[in-house]
């Protein structure tokens, strides 16, 4: 029921959501114009206030940027020694093999199956725990762990090396599964991969349940280059920074989510 509830409710808390329950509202309430007007105007200006460069790239670098590359796992390939037994990547990252695709593919946040079999590949650690189940109601394929395990084989990573954990519906159950699975093999200190906006929630997840956690960030979607670009003083840059853009309603939308979620996590106790 969680699950489901989670993936129903948020999204009339997300800007888009409420600016259509406003418009609705504006809809049935024809015979009341002040509160009709109101609405509408207040619909308009929360679908602008947040679809700028402005608020998407200062809310989403006010989650990234808590977590940088860490100095350990940074260096060229050849040169590092372990640092873990273990990478632990968070699914979310592919979409399955399914007409007309011709393989697995890798979606917007595919950076994380990058940067684990980098990872991998530096010697940073001697396997990799792919954790995500899907969704049956909302999702179609096999399991993201199933789907990274594919694309991990084909850019070289060895089939032994590759632990799966195919049951997982959201955060908290990765970091849950995760601990019975490597706990029992006497392991506590991992290597996190997942998208840097999603970094602090699993990090607090993980945390709770006892890991030693090494955060590896990456899909970072604001570099220091984006940051000084937006806040540069130019006319035409300022103005371009104002315009209402479908891409950074998203971007919005998915940091709301980041700390929609740490709010109800902290609430149950799982963080």
């Amino acid at each position: 029921m969680f699950v489901f509830l989670s993936k129903i409710i948020p999204p009339f808390i997300y800007p888009l959501g409420l600016a259509m329950l406003l418009i609705l509202a504006a809809l049935f309430l024809y015979q009341k114009k002040r509160i009709q007007r109101a609405s509408l105007i207040l619909a308009v200006l929360l679908l602008w206030a947040f679809s700028n460069r402005w608020v998407a790239t200062a809310l989403a670098r006010s989650l990234e940027w808590r977590y940088l590359p860490p100095p350990e796992l940074t260096g060229s390939p050849g040169t590092n020694t372990p640092v873990s037994d273990v990478i632990v990547v968070l699914g979310g990252a592919t979409d399955s093999y399914q007409y007309p695709r011709p393989t697995v593919e890798v979606n917007g946040a595919g950076d994380r199956v990058i940067y684990a079999a980098t990872l991998f590949k530096q010697g940073k650690a001697g396997h990799i725990l792919l954790s995500g189940g899907r969704i049956d109601w909302l999702e179609t394929g096999n399991s993201p762990a199933e789907d990274m395990a594919q694309l991990l084989e084909l850019i070289g990573i060895p089939q032994e090396a590759l632990w799966l954990e195919t049951t997982s519906l959201n955060t908290h159950e990765n970091a849950v599964n995760s601990w019975q699975l490597l706990s029992a093999k006497g392991i506590q200190r991992i290597i996190l991969v997942t998208s840097a906006e999603h970094m602090t929630r699993a990090v607090g997840l993980f945390r709770h349940q006892g890991f030693e956690v090494i955060p590896a960030p990456t899909d970072y979607s604001v570099t220091q280059d984006d940051w000084n670009q937006l806040t540069e003083p130019n006319l035409a840059t300022q103005i371009y920074n104002l315009l209402p853009s479908a891409s950074y309603l998203s971007s919005v939308s998915s940091s709301l989510k980041e700390y929609l979620g740490m709010l109800v996590y902290r609430l149950r106790g799982w963080m």
